[in-house]
């Protein structure tokens, strides 16, 4: 397969912090926020024209599931088949205890099975609870980091106010790394489009200065 862009990991929290509504709302937000057109638009916006996407639920020690598996978005009809995927998508996942350094080793393995190589690969790690059982994901973000492998994260802060300052010190890392946040569940689809187009405006080629 020729190369792409970018490899991107949806990592969703099935924790049982997160209700079935909560997780619909979740899986719902994330499909409506790739069929942004800016979000659409900028998938395809790099040399290669095209990215490698995927989903992967987590919860606690061996509770990680591909839900989705690596799909090439190269044209609108990919994009729209892959939200409609991670819009319909079953909660494959016990609700068990909060294991994000457990998630991270998924999502390596994942990126280890890549159907092509890509210029960055990205965990969009989301998230509504430290991490309480498993590996702690500080020294496995160091890793990834080391290896240029970015983890960004979105935390919903219903449950735990102080969240974002969690991921910042313990999960994400790497070039570009950022994390975002929202208030709730609600709020999920629009603070995952802003996630998204910031993602990928890390991918775009630079624009040549205006003669």
């Amino acid at each position: 397969m020729e190369p792409a862009d970018l490899a991107l990991i949806l990592a969703l929290d099935c924790s049982a912090s997160v209700t079935f509504e909560e997780f619909g709302l979740m899986a719902g937000g994330c499909a409506a926020a790739l069929r942004d057109p800016d979000v659409a638009a900028g998938l395809t916006a790099g040399p290669q024209r095209a990215s490698l996407l995927a989903l992967l639920l987590w919860s606690g020690h061996g509770a990680q599931e591909v839900s989705v598996d690596w799909t090439r978005i190269e044209s609108e009809a990919t994009l729209r088949q892959f939200a409609d995927d991670v819009e319909n998508t079953p909660r494959l996942v016990r609700a068990g205890a909060t294991a994000i350094g457990e998630a991270l080793l998924a999502c390596e393995a994942l990126f280890a099975i890549q159907p092509a190589a890509a210029r960055r690969q990205i965990i969009n790690m989301v998230g509504d609870g430290r991490s309480n059982e498993g590996t702690p994901p500080g020294p496995v973000r160091d890793r990834f980091a080391d290896g240029s492998i970015t983890i960004n994260g979105l935390c919903v802060l219903h449950e735990e106010p102080d969240l974002l300052t969690y991921f910042r010190s313990e999960v994400v890392g790497g070039p570009a790394a950022f994390a975002l946040q929202c208030q709730d569940y609600a709020g999920f689809a629009d603070a995952m489009r802003q996630k998204l187009q910031q993602e990928i405006a890390a991918v775009r080629p630079p624009q040549a200065p205006a003669a």
